[in-house]
């Protein structure tokens, strides 16, 4: 059967050819090394919308929290205070991520069913004039939701704050056009939709706004502006760079260029989670969310109520047949997810609802429907 699919919101399935990059050794002083940099971060900008040359990418090594934790240490001053806004476990993971090092912040926490919206963001901020940054998750995975990022955007340029966002799991499939989305600085990881492997993130920012956060970082290695300020003089990265995920990155660059760039990789992975989503429903699960903010990305469905099915078993049933799908992360209910990027399509999606059935079958489940108090949950929070 070979490898399983995994249907996560990354690591992911990869194309045959960025596993094969990854069998050449690189010197990561050496010059064709740096051209692969320059080459990644070239591109990078390009997919942002850049072109007027205010922007910089710069690639900080790790996971993709390792980034987002070097984001906001650099940009945000220590004397900043920032609006979190937070739908989900990846909200809070910023909010915590500010206490640890010691930024002022406020909460508008919206829980698992529905999105911050623009007027929420506009009053918050005229409510507080500290506030200096937001801070916005692009897609939300904990629960699949997919943020309204372009009015969120407006309220915070409107009221002349700074927004940024954390783009980790929608980049590369889900425009975020700086001409039409106008922000700070985002981040995103190697891993999730341009499908690459793990080991980077990369922060897009305006160079103003690296220029101006010298001494800010609370931290040694994930100083975004002295990584960028390195990397300017030297093309090099300030620590050892993960040499072998850069050549597999530039591979999955190239073919997310020749799949038509982010118009087509995102309908690639809509295409996906419709196909999917109709399957599963028709075997009676329901999604925690309504169509509306359902992501391209990855879609939370509500635990069977039936007494005989148990996540933990219906997860190994589904891995027998090839398919690794992803726990819950929601507080109020029990729930698991399925990915819909990586190097997959419809009819992969087809084999899973299919694979679905039978594990449903082996547990000796005939309904799917979710407990009725589930229901009346989301019914009370999303009203």
């Amino acid at each position: 059967m070979g490898e399983p699919f995994l249907l996560t919101p990354g690591p992911l399935t990869t194309a045959y050819s960025v596993k094969e990059a990854m069998l050449r050794d690189w010197g990561s002083w050496d010059g064709d090394f740096r051209a692969m940099t320059k080459s990644l971060c070239d591109q990078l900008v390009e997919m942002a919308g850049d072109t007027a040359g205010d922007y910089a990418c710069v690639p900080m090594q790790g996971s993709g929290s390792f980034s987002v934790e070097a984001m906001l240490g650099t940009l945000v001053p220590r004397d900043g205070k920032v609006l979190v806004l937070a739908n989900g476990a990846y909200g809070l993971r910023a909010a915590e991520t500010l206490r640890v090092m010691g930024r002022a912040f406020t909460l508008i926490n919206k829980g698992d069913y529905l999105p911050p919206r623009g007027e929420e963001v506009a009053r918050a901020l005229d409510a507080d004039p500290a506030i200096t940054h937001v801070i916005a998750i692009h897609c939300e995975t904990s629960s699949g939701i997919l943020n309204p990022v372009a009015e969120i955007a407006a309220a915070v340029l409107s009221r002349g704050r700074k927004l940024l966002i954390d783009s980790m799991s929608a980049f590369g499939a889900v425009e975020l056009d700086v001409r039409q989305i106008p922000y700070e600085a985002m981040v995103s990881s190697a891993n999730k939709c341009v499908e690459g492997v793990p080991g980077f993130g990369f922060v897009i920012a305006r160079k103003s706004a690296l220029e101006a956060a010298k001494g800010n970082a609370h931290s040694l290695s994930l100083d975004v502006a002295a990584q960028w300020s390195a990397m300017v003089k030297t093309g090099q990265w300030r620590f050892t760079p993960p040499t072998h995920v850069v050549a597999a990155f530039l591979e999955a660059l190239r073919l997310h260029r020749l799949e038509g760039g982010v118009a087509g990789r995102g309908a690639r992975y809509t295409r996906n989670r419709d196909v999917m989503v109709a399957g599963m429903r028709a075997l009676g699960f329901e999604t925690l969310l309504a169509d509306r903010w359902l992501s391209p990305i990855i879609v939370t469905f509500f635990n069977p109520a039936h007494p005989n099915f148990v996540f933990d078993r219906f997860y190994e049933l589904m891995k027998a047949r090839g398919f690794i799908i992803y726990p819950g992360k929601l507080t109020v209910v029990d729930s698991f997810r399925i990915g819909c990027i990586g190097r997959m399509d419809e009819h992969v999606m087809r084999r899973v609802v299919a694979a679905a059935a039978e594990a449903l079958a082996d547990m000796g489940v005939d309904s799917a429907a979710p407990p009725a108090a589930a229901i009346a949950e989301r019914a009370k929070l999303a009203a």
